[in-house]
């Protein structure tokens, strides 16, 4: 399986996005705010943009950000819309969404290391896609690791978004309806990544 290794805060800084959207605690320090601007972008350059920083976002290669938008389409609604439903929806997005892991990539190893149920259910899919009246739970054996104690305590702070129903004493959350644009924590163009797809 392919492995994203770009360095963060450089991607970040690149896509104009803040560090804290990656789940990571430190401020983003421009040397030279202007160095992405020297020269103008196309209309391509910047429907390309939107796209590598939604794929940055959820840590995802080409062919599967690809099958996701091809998902969205044949949904009702809009397509750009639908994307960003579907990729909020992933179960890995979910748990680092309720704070039981500091960023999407850690959020991804631990899902797939099995440490997560949903209704009661071990999956170790990162790519699950929760259901509104789904149940994700930390395992009660995980529940006693230094690890889960330390993730916890780091990401006390972090505000879990209005669609999931938190217990954060018992570490399960409930999915009360499906996510939309409006509950993002970034700023994206989602129309650009449909007109790029549609040529």
């Amino acid at each position: 399986m392919a492995v994203n290794r770009e360095p963060i805060l450089k991607r970040c800084r690149y896509l104009g996005i803040s560090p804290m959207v990656m789940g990571v605690a430190k401020e983003a320090t421009f040397r030279n705010p202007d160095a992405n601007k020297r020269k103008k972008v196309s209309e391509y350059g910047v429907q390309l943009k939107e796209k590598q920083k939604l794929k940055f976002i959820y840590g995802m290669l080409e062919k599967q950000f690809r099958h996701y938008f091809e998902l969205a389409e044949k949904m009702e609604g809009q397509a750009g819309e639908n994307l960003i439903t579907l990729l909020e929806s992933r179960l890995d997005n979910v748990v680092f969404r309720m704070g039981l892991a500091s960023t999407r990539r850690e959020s991804r190893q631990l899902v797939s290391h099995g440490h997560f149920d949903v209704n009661g259910r071990r999956v170790d899919i990162p790519s699950y896609r929760v259901k509104p009246g789904d149940v994700i739970t930390l395992r009660e054996n995980s529940k006693k690791s230094e690890k889960f104690k330390q993730v916890i305590e780091l990401t006390n702070g972090r505000l879990v978004p209005t669609w999931i129903d938190m217990n954060k004493e018992e570490s399960t959350g409930k999915i009360t309806r499906l996510p939309v644009k409006a509950d993002l924590d970034y700023e994206i163009e989602e129309h650009l990544i449909v007109e790029l797809y549609s040529k």
